[in-house]
């Protein structure tokens, strides 16, 4: 589940590649919720959404749904009590572990994550009372804090077995590359990265060169 802090008018394209990828690492037994969009945010974020899915298939899938209304409405309409939610908070004082699955049914990243440097964007959900957990020392992006949240508590991997890369340079070519300042999953060797991310990194590198 994602609270968005600020209801922009829409959402940067790197998020909405974080989001899709979302769904894809939750699973077919997972549901994600989206809350506290705007009306054109929700709107360009479920097309985005739905394109995804027919391109990767609904059955690989987690269940998705976009709303404007904000976490604390959207608990009450589902009838879920704060003690169910597990906010993935990087000041909690304790870390996520895999027996954490039997005390927690909804986990909840609050605010855009993936700010360099971190602005504490979980500081408002941290104030409505949730129990929480953190994901280690090294700050991750949405998509990512998501994937390891699932190999903790659906795959029972314990956090600090997860493999790691912090700060990966990410190379286009033997003159171009761009360092990402957060901590990814490794696999294969690489940083697991959205679909599509690699692309608007070098296309975003590109415009910052013209003149």
């Amino acid at each position: 589940m994602e609270e968005d802090e600020s209801t922009p008018a829409c959402l940067p394209p790197w998020v909405e590649l974080e989001y899709c990828h979302m769904i894809s690492l939750a699973g077919p037994s997972a549901s994600v919720h989206f809350a506290r969009l705007s009306a054109n945010a929700g709107s360009s974020l479920g097309s985005k959404l739905s394109s995804f899915s027919k391109k990767r298939g609904e059955d690989r899938l987690a269940r998705y749904a976009v709303h404007s209304v904000s976490i604390l409405e959207l608990l009450q309409q589902k009838n879920v009590p704060l003690s169910k939610v597990c906010l993935l908070d990087p000041k909690a004082d304790k870390a996520l572990q895999p027996g954490d699955k039997d005390e927690f049914g909804w986990f909840l990243f609050g605010g855009i994550l993936g700010d360099d440097p971190p602005r504490d964007r979980t500081s408002e959900l941290r104030r409505l009372g949730f129990p929480s957990r953190h994901l280690g020392p090294v700050q991750m992006t949405t998509d990512t804090a998501l994937a390891v949240t699932k190999r903790v508590v659906d795959d029972g991997v314990p956090l600090e077995e997860i493999p790691y890369v912090d700060f990966p340079t990410i190379r286009f070519n033997a003159r171009e590359s761009v360092e990402m300042p957060f901590r990814y999953i490794r696999e294969g060797g690489d940083p697991l990265l959205p679909p599509g991310m690699r692309d608007l990194l070098h296309e975003d590198l590109n415009k910052s060169f013209e003149f």
